[in-house]
Formats: C-alpha cells, sequence, structure tokens
C-alpha cells in the first residue's frame, strides 16, 4: 500500500547521511583541471595548500572517491538544524491548478537563512583541526558571509568577510549579523588591498561582485600568518559538502515511492544546484535514471545561457586559478541586481562540463518575473523566499504551468535555498514598481569575452 505523503517530510536521525557524494567520481568525462595562473600547468595539492586548508585542497583535487565521510563533529553540527525538511507544496498546486506534483527542499531553517551553512561549518573545522588562527573570504548577498560567520564563532575562529560593495548596501542587517557572530566585514571593492585599490582606479563608482570580493579576500590570506581562504561556492569541494541536501532530498523522496522527473536550482557559483542534484546526477550517470535538470540564472548575469566555455580566472583580479567553465569574462560586472548571490561570471567547472555535455539545461529569468513568483509563492506557501532562491520558484511555477497545458503529472523538485527576510530593500524596490530588468547588451558580452586568457 502506498504511503500518505505528508505536508512536511523528515527523515529520522539514524537516516541522516554520513558521507558527502563527489559527484566528479561518476562522471566519464571529468571537469579540465584548475591551472596555475602562472605557469599555465595544473594545480598541485602544495600549490593549493598556499591559500586553502590542506584538507580542502585534497579534496578539491579528488575526481576519484565517490562517497567521503562526514566528520563526526561535522554531523552533530548538522544535527541542530537537520535534517531540513522536503515540502509538498500543496498549496501552490493548488492555486495554480496544475497536475504536476511540486516539492521543495527548504534550506532555511537556520539562523544564516540559507544552505550555505553546510559548507562553512565543514570548511571552519578543517581550518581549526589545521590550527589556523583564522580565515578570509568574500559573500554576495550574505548568505555564505552570515554562515562562515556562525561557523567561525563556533570553533573560535577569527572570519574576515569582503562583502560586495552592493549587497553591503542594500542589506545593512544581514552584515550584521556577522558582526553579531564577530566577523569583520568589509565593502568590496575597498581600499584595504592592492587589488581592490586596483579594481576601483579601473572601474570608478562601481558596486562590485563576487569576483572582486574574492580577489580582496584571497590576498588578505596570503598576507595574514595563520589564515587561509576560504569560500561560499565556484570550487568543487563545496559542491561536496553540499550534496547533504540531495541526499537528504532523494533519501526523502525514496522513502514516500516517489521519482522526480525535473529537479530545478538556481545558479549563481553552483553550490546549492550542485549540491541538490548530486545523488540524481550520479544515478543518471550510471544509467539507473533519467532526470531533467534545470538551472536557472538571472538575466542580468547570464554565465551559462550566453556565456563561453572556456578557461578564465575565477575571480576579477586575476589573482586566483584558472578555472575551464561557462564564464562571461572574469573583468564582467554585472548590473547591481538583487539576487547578490547569484552575480558570479562564472559556473563551476562540474556543472559548465554537465551543461557542456547536454546533461544539464539553463534558462535565464528577469528579476521582475522573480519577484512575481517570489510573492505568489509566499502568499499561498507562507515563506518568503530570498531572491536567488525565487529563481528556482519561478521555473518550477513555468514547468507547472506546461503540466496543467498538457495535462501530465509530472513530479517538480527545486531547492528553497533560503529566507529573503534580509531582502526586504529589494521587495520594496519591486512592490514600488521601481525594480527594472537589466539585460547585458551582446557588445557588453563581447568585448569583455574578448579579453578572456589565450588558452
Amino acid at each position: 500500500m502506498k504511503k500518505e505523503i505528508p505536508y512536511k517530510i523528515y527523515l529520522e536521525e539514524s537516516e541522516l547521511p554520513k558521507q558527502w557524494l563527489n559527484l566528479r567520481a561518476f562522471m566519464k568525462k571529468k571537469p579540465a583541471p584548475l591551472l596555475n595562473s602562472q605557469t599555465l600547468q595544473p594545480m598541485t595539492q602544495a600549490e593549493m595548500e598556499e591559500v586553502f586548508c590542506s584538507e580542502l585542497a585534497r579534496q578539491e583535487l579528488d575526481d576519484t572517491t565517490p562517497y567521503i565521510d562526514i566528520p563526526a563533529e561535522i554531523r552533530d553540527f548538522y544535527k541542530m538544524y537537520r535534517p531540513a525538511p522536503l515540502v509538498r507544496a500543496y498549496c501552490l498546486e493548488k492555486a495554480l491548478g496544475t497536475p504536476a506534483k511540486i516539492y521543495y527542499k527548504f534550506e532555511g531553517n537556520n539562523t544564516s537563512g540559507s544552505h550555505k551553512l553546510n559548507s562553512a561549518i565543514a570548511q571552519a573545522y578543517y581550518a581549526k583541526e589545521q590550527g589556523l588562527k583564522g580565515v578570509t573570504t568574500e559573500t554576495g548577498a550574505g548568505q555564505w558571509g552570515t554562515a562562515l560567520s556562525m561557523a567561525c564563532s563556533y570553533f573560535g575562529l577569527d572570519c574576515k568577510v569582503f562583502m560586495v560593495k552592493c549587497s553591503y548596501e542594500q542589506k545593512p542587517f544581514r552584515r550584521e549579523v556577522m558582526r553579531t557572530y564577530g566577523a569583520n566585514v568589509t565593502p568590496s571593492p575597498s581600499q584595504t588591498t592592492e587589488v581592490g585599490r586596483k579594481i576601483l582606479a579601473e572601474f570608478p563608482g562601481t558596486s562590485g561582485s563576487l569576483g572582486c570580493a574574492i580577489s580582496e579576500a584571497v590576498e588578505a590570506a596570503s598576507q595574514l600568518e595563520g589564515y587561509r581562504y576560504v569560500l561560499g561556492s565556484v570550487f568543487n569541494l563545496v559542491l561536496l559538502h553540499q550534496s547533504i541536501i540531495g541526499l537528504e532530498t532523494k533519501a526523502a523522496l525514496d522513502k514516500y515511492g516517489v521519482k522526480a522527473d525535473i529537479v530545478i536550482g538556481c545558479a549563481g557559483g553552483g553550490s546549492n544546484l550542485g549540491g541538490l542534484i548530486s545523488p540524481f546526477m550520479a544515478e543518471q550517470l550510471e544509467g539507473k535514471a533519467k532526470y531533467q535538470f534545470i538551472a536557472v540564472e538571472p538575466s542580468s548575469c547570464p554565465t551559462l545561457t550566453r556565456g563561453k566555455y572556456a578557461y578564465d580566472y575565477c575571480d576579477t583580479g586575476k589573482v586566483c586559478p584558472l578555472a575551464k567553465m561557462y564564464t562571461l569574462g572574469s573583468g564582467f560586472i554585472p548590473s547591481a541586481s538583487h539576487a547578490g548571490g547569484l552575480r558570479y561570471h562564472g559556473m563551476t567547472t562540474t556543472l559548465s562540463e554537465l551543461y557542456e555535455q547536454g546533461l544539464m539545461e539553463a534558462r535565464s529569468v528577469e528579476q521582475t518575473k522573480v519577484f512575481e513568483a517570489a510573492e505568489q509563492f509566499a502568499r499561498v506557501e507562507g515563506i518568503l523566499p530570498a531572491p536567488e532562491s525565487a529563481h528556482a520558484i519561478r521555473v518550477a511555477i513555468d514547468e507547472a504551468m506546461k503540466c496543467k497545458q498538457t495535462g501530465e503529472e509530472k513530479t517538480i523538485v527545486f531547492g528553497l535555498t533560503g529566507t529573503g527576510y534580509f531582502d526586504m530593500f529589494s521587495y520594496e524596490k519591486f512592490h514600488d514598481g521601481k525594480m527594472q530588468d537589466y539585460l547585458p547588451t551582446d557588445e557588453e558580452l563581447s568585448a569583455s569575452l574578448e579579453k578572456l586568457p589565450k588558452i
């Protein structure tokens, strides 16, 4: 007899994953290696350890181990807010009048308000194990910086955050949460680093980008004894930690005999999307199932839909390794859109390679349409979504309405990565009719892409 599916599906503590899933181990064609920006040779672990914690460097370069044990201390921390609920969106389904079955994995049930804590606590743990004094990082909308400040506070580490300037100004309360947990927060680009001063000289008055903030954080880490750089997206080690999202999601669906047809996630650098799809994509790569994967990005920063698959710098200041990824060019500064966490010029190498192989789709959406979906969702499901998360909501609703037209009863799963309670400036702009959509011109993108390194 088929089990009745509850509104919220929770796993038991004994059912929680004890290992992360390394998606690259399941790929026949691996992502291209990171290259040393000076030698243009594949990065070695020793070179990585100059910037990253030793264990994190090892994880970043490991593309053969399918499952990696989650240390007990991290699993104990996870228990404070995990398992995250997998919610059947009955109210949204009814409001849409769709035969589709809609589920969302809600990652906002912690003080950081997002999925970012899953990797933050892991990276802080390895920094503490290595005996470091502290870490430096960047943050876009502030979710990652908030999560890392929490994790560093837990382990007694110093935390220095470079926050993208437009978000620093738009989201002052998220900045204050970071400071509450003891972090030092600097708007980026800033005058405190050499690379920040260089960027400001080249782009006077810029609102910043994740690429700028990364450059500053890396420089700061290299100049402070006992510090290393950590990051909240883009690199494969982050996707590894975020696989906890997908592993829980699939386990919850399997528990009730539910098979997903479509898996949707918002896409900036790739952390939540990669984490959500990991076990589903691994199953597909093994030939055991077939899914439709959709990455949703802002039209103002259309990395996958209008970018180029090539080697590029991971940061605007060109101090990080080169990665082969879909990119708009490391010098591309997106408009000051309200989805600060998605304003990154590139996409993680793993998702880029999967997209290049045709195993994943990508769609770009305008922010006014995103906020329409966010408001619709909030009114029927009772959660105020982060602007980033609302990109996935937009496409989930679009897919559900297609099912209404065709009569298909597809099962749609999307990632609700976090809450939008610190994003009320953005909601205010939308409600007052002052929000504008911005699409970069072909000429702007071409000018940026022409500056890609010749590799």
